[in-house]
């Protein structure tokens, strides 16, 4: 009879996401406490990597860590850090996302920045520059952020309008979590709230769309959509090493700190099954595309429908 040996303490109870956890918030707290004697160019760099840190916290919670209890993990990112996005809705439209047969298809990945040919008829001129700037890294920077809040708000509002209710639990609970920052925020740490905002929440934002800005690409197979970025030190660990996208893609539920070594394990392998859609790190991609857009907005491959079922092969 094999016995099993049992997974060590700090594995079962998974202690690497609650001890980043504490650090996030701790240094948040921080940060946010003491802003006022510390100059902006300080503040930003710092708040935008404790927001964008926040961020793949929430990413792992909604993937199932760090315990196998829903809300306990909600609870665990329950205060809106970043202000803009409800949990709620963040974590459905990616799990959505995460049906890789769907991935970039402008009408069905929730994550997309693409268009059809359709949609794209229909814009004028202003909403037509704009997606071309969102495809060059600045762009993103810059206007990502934006775009996908007004988009977000936009749709939620129609929904609203329409009689339909799914969501208002979820916004209620973001917006005493966004309270429950501002209220610390301004009342406590008398930061004025337009200062968290361009110090803290969206530069924040911009740097999790670094990340995102070319991890994706419109490719007939579907893991040859899903990059693998062999990230510099330290952003493979501010982007919990989701920048191995591809191997999180094929394995979702697997924690954080175990996605390096998977990787490394069969690596030939992973940059074989992705197409060799492979970035040498963050340099590259802006070296690249900073200026310079990665693709045009329409998608090549989409007309104005929904995906194809995937392939029985597939």
């Amino acid at each position: 009879m094999i016995m099993m040996t049992p997974a060590p303490l700090w594995r079962r109870w998974e202690l690497p996401t609650w001890g980043l956890a504490a650090v996030i918030y701790t240094g948040w707290l921080a940060l946010t406490w003491w802003q006022a004697s510390l100059p902006w160019f300080v503040i930003l760099p710092l708040g935008a990597w404790f927001i964008a840190w926040y961020g793949h916290l929430q990413h792992e919670a909604l993937h199932g860590h760090p315990t196998r209890t829903a809300w306990i993990n909600e609870a665990l990112v329950f205060p809106s850090l970043g202000l803009w996005y409800p949990y709620g809705i963040y974590r459905d439209s990616h799990l959505a996302h995460h049906l890789d047969w769907r991935l970039t298809c402008p009408i069905d990945d929730p994550e997309s920045f693409y268009v059809t040919p359709g949609q794209w008829q229909r814009m004028g001129p202003l909403h037509r520059a704009l997606l071309r700037a969102n495809m060059t890294l600045l762009g993103r920077l810059l206007l990502g952020p934006a775009l996908s809040t007004v988009g977000l708000y936009l749709g939620e509002g129609r929904r609203l309008l329409s009689g339909d209710t799914a969501h208002l639990g979820i916004w209620v609970r973001h917006v005493i979590g966004m309270a429950l920052v501002i209220l610390w925020v301004v009342g406590v740490c008398g930061m004025p709230f337009w200062a968290y905002l361009l110090l803290f929440a969206y530069p924040g934002a911009s740097l999790t769309m670094m990340r995102s800005f070319a991890e994706h690409r419109p490719a007939q197979r579907y893991a040859h959509r899903i990059a693998i970025n062999r990230a510099e030190a330290p952003l493979g660990l501010l982007y919990l090493y989701n920048n191995l996208h591809a191997v999180h893609h094929a394995v979702p539920g697997l924690a954080w700190y175990d996605l390096p070594g998977y990787y490394r394990e069969r690596r030939a392998e992973w940059e074989d099954g992705n197409g060799g859609f492979v970035w040498h790190g963050y340099r590259e991609i802006v070296r690249r595309f900073l200026l310079a857009p990665k693709d045009h907005p329409i998608h090549p491959m989409h007309e104005d429908s929904h995906c194809p079922l995937p392939a029985p092969a597939e």
